[in-house]
């Protein structure tokens, strides 16, 4: 998996370990002047399909590979792929050939693949 939050409890935990009271305690070190003194004024956030096309269109000066046919074959051609593919396919059920001997253990394996 790319990324796992830290639960609260973690961060506290972690904030005690190292002699700190809050996550702010961090950038104590930087002058106050340095600091940015307001909120950030972002835009809402976007699904990962709505962002791919705003950066597919902000890249249309670029030569990318919707300007050529490529004769790859086998399947290797230019389509879409979600990123939950990544945390999928690192699950171990599907990369590994252990089955575990207990009928009841690999019900979990057998769920995920059925």
């Amino acid at each position: 998996m790319n990324f796992v939050p830290h639960t609260p409890q973690e961060i506290k935990a972690m904030l005690q370990a190292i002699g700190l009271e809050s996550t702010e305690d961090l950038f104590s070190d930087i002058p106050e002047n340095l600091k940015l003194q307001r909120e950030l004024d972002l835009p809402k956030g976007l699904d990962e399909m709505t962002l791919r096309r705003e950066v597919t269109s902000l890249s249309q000066e670029n030569i990318h590979t919707e300007d050529y046919i490529n004769f790859l074959g086998a399947g290797a051609y230019d389509h879409y792929r979600p990123s939950i593919i990544n945390h999928l396919i690192s699950r171990s059920e599907f990369y590994t050939a252990y089955t575990p001997y207990q009928p009841e253990i690999s019900q979990g394996t057998l769920q995920s693949i059925f």
